[in-house]
């Protein structure tokens, strides 16, 4: 067995065909758990690249066991893929892709040099079938071959359009190949062309440059571990061994090795160091696994890449964080000793845990706890970068407000999301060379103009806080989060403090089946199902208005799950007489002097809510008054 790390092109360079055997599996790769993660594998590289960071470490893409078979005189040689046959197959997906896309944009030449890598020249006894470096089963072969022939985007969709049932509302999906290629070209397409979210990358640098930058990132950053097997290995235990389910070595686990074989090199005590600073990461809460976007990973792991992304202000892909904290400390030499080091990781270990678990720090645990609802670890490596540089308690509490007021106003319009990755990086940038205090972050936050990034001023909130449908903007926690931050504005120095122990949920007012029991504002009965009634018919438009305006904050409020079940589609005097009967949260004790309750009561109570909305998450300092 002759196992080689070489670069990605390297396996494609010979003239050889892959073959994959008959009994494998046919392709069932997909977009979440596959193709995305490869793509932002491949994309980190070639940004490095664009960027002028060359000395980035290598980055593996997985082992391919390769067999030897038996070539015929005249034939391309064979080798028969004992694993990494869906990875294999992928490459040359996305290789087809990035050839087809250099072509459309008029770079033959680097097109004609991808071509290299996917397809075999030269003289060939059955050319239609090994001019393909792979081949694939023999049920995948027909799509695989449209996908690495047609030659375009528009050609390939030709060949395979888009069709559905009749009366279906979705459209059949295309061959699963066809789709990974279709997936791949759009993303290079935006990487190198842009979007209306975000602009391509090194747009400055024509875009003959970048390309090249990037075929340079796949000859020599992207590497694949390829096994080739002798005869005499056996290739079904080899395939099983390197297919065990063992239980996993985390990258803390990793970085434990790494810093202590350090230490004993440089005759620092291992013990004292590791029960005074590392004992801590050994305990369970820092393997217990935690959701972060559309990761689930041990606590650990997000630790260290939101550490390192405080100190190098830039992304860390959280598949390689022993690589890039490895690579980190042996260029920067960021310590002069291990001690230092491992001081450095305990302090910012405390440090995230108060900015992480909503019960750790008086301080920020109601920041911990908002963004833990809203799903914005992205904010983590800015207020890391803070405290690490050693933030005043007042400047962090500041921050704290400025953070949730930026987030909320957001989601109240429908802001987007993807941008805050960029977003706070750029805060961390400017944190670390001007200074952590609020009002570096102030300055950063009100000087952000586009769309997928500004701060909403009070105009934009007040007109989506008046006729959005809350729900489109904020799921049913965050819904929740926000009404009671309002209810709270209630609460005056003489109130009682009143908990309960029933969790609140979100209560429709006007019930959403509101026709039974409350008549339009002439008496009339609404119309049920009115968005597919005549626009004409009598009633229709002003159902209409009012299924708007039963969704909009002003029409919210929050109650028990239990008395929400009592109440359900009641009458405005008997849900009113129940509400205030039963209910302790400061928002529903000035329900009681709205006598009637229709659209005009929904708008005036919206109005109410808005106002104090705007003081709770003003913009800038949060003395300011609204506006």
């Amino acid at each position: 067995m002759d196992a080689n790390a070489i670069a990605l092109l390297d396996i494609f360079e010979r003239k050889m065909r892959l073959e994959i055997p008959m009994f494998q599996r046919q392709y069932v790769w997909g977009q979440d758990h596959q193709w995305e993660p490869l793509w932002e594998d491949i994309s980190r590289k070639f940004t490095e690249f664009i960027e002028d960071r060359r000395d980035a470490p290598v980055h593996f893409l997985g082992a391919m066991v390769l067999d030897q078979k038996q070539t015929h005189v005249g034939r391309v040689e064979r080798r028969s893929v004992i694993d990494g046959q869906q990875r294999l197959t992928t490459l040359q997906i996305f290789l087809a892709a990035f050839r087809d896309f250099c072509r459309e944009e008029g770079l033959d030449d680097f097109a004609v040099e991808c071509e290299k890598y996917t397809l075999n020249s030269g003289r060939m006894a059955e050319p239609e079938v090994e001019k393909f470096k792979v081949w694939p089963t023999l049920s995948d072969r027909s799509q695989f071959v449209d996908v690495l022939t047609a030659g375009s985007k528009s050609s390939l969709e030709k060949v395979h359009p888009l069709t559905r049932r009749p009366y279906a509302r979705k459209f059949n999906p295309r061959p699963r190949m066809v789709e990974a290629y279709l997936f791949f070209h759009e993303q290079i397409f935006a990487y190198f062309k842009g979007s209306p979210d975000e602009p391509p990358v090194g747009e400055e640098i024509a875009m003959e440059h970048r390309v090249e930058a990037c075929f340079e990132a796949l000859k020599t950053a992207l590497k694949v571990v390829a096994i080739d097997l002798g005869d005499g290995d056996d290739a079904q235990v080899i395939f099983e061994t390197l297919n065990a389910r063992g239980e996993p070595l985390l990258p803390a686990d990793l970085l434990r090795n790494y810093i202590f074989l350090r230490a004993a090199r440089y005759g620092e005590k291992q013990e004292e160091l590791y029960e005074q600073y590392w004992s801590t990461f050994d305990e369970p809460f820092w393997r217990e696994e935690v959701t972060q976007g559309r990761l689930r990973r041990p606590r650990s792991d997000l630790f260290i890449q939101h550490y390192l992304a405080s100190k190098q202000a830039r992304d860390i892909p959280i598949k390689h964080l022993f690589a890039e904290y490895k690579h980190w400390v042996e260029r920067e030499k960021p310590f002069s000793s291990v001690q230092e080091e491992l001081s450095e990781l305990a302090r910012q270990r405390d440090n995230f845990r108060k900015i992480s678990v909503s019960h750790e720090s008086p301080l920020l645990g109601d920041l911990a706890h908002f963004l833990n609802l809203f799903d914005v670890s992205t904010a983590y490596p800015p207020l890391l970068a803070m405290l690490d540089l050693g933030a005043s308690d007042a400047d962090m509490a500041e921050t704290a407000k400025m953070l949730e007021s930026y987030l909320v106003r957001r989601a109240v319009c429908g802001g987007e999301t993807k941008a805050y990755n960029r977003i706070f990086m750029a805060l961390t940038r400017t944190v670390r060379s001007k200074g952590a205090t609020a009002e570096v972050v102030r300055e950063f936050l009100m000087a952000l103009r586009s769309a997928t990034d500004e701060w909403p001023s009070d105009d934009a909130v007040s007109a989506a806080w008046m006729s959005r449908n809350a729900y489109q903007s904020l799921n049913n926690l965050r819904l929740t989060h926000a009404l009671w931050r309002i209810s709270e504005t209630y609460r005056s120095s003489k109130s009682e403090n009143v908990s309960t122990n029933s969790p609140l949920t979100v209560e429709h007012i006007m019930p959403q089946g509101w026709v039974p029991h409350w008549p339009l504002a002439d008496g009339s009965q609404g119309v049920e199902h009115a968005w597919f009634a005549d626009e004409a018919a009598p009633g229709v438009a002003e159902s209409r208005r009012r299924n708007e305006l039963i969704q909009t904050f002003g029409n919210l409020t929050l109650i028990t799950g239990s008395l929400n079940s009592a109440l359900k589609n009641s009458a405005w005097a008997t849900k009113r007489d129940a509400i205030l009967t039963h209910s302790v949260s400061p928002i529903n004790g000035v329900l009681n002097r709205f006598l009637t309750w229709d659209e005009s009561t929904i708008e005036i109570r919206g109005r109410e809510l808005l106002d104090r909305a705007l003081m709770l998450w003003s913009r800038g300092q949060s003395s300011c008054a609204a506006g």
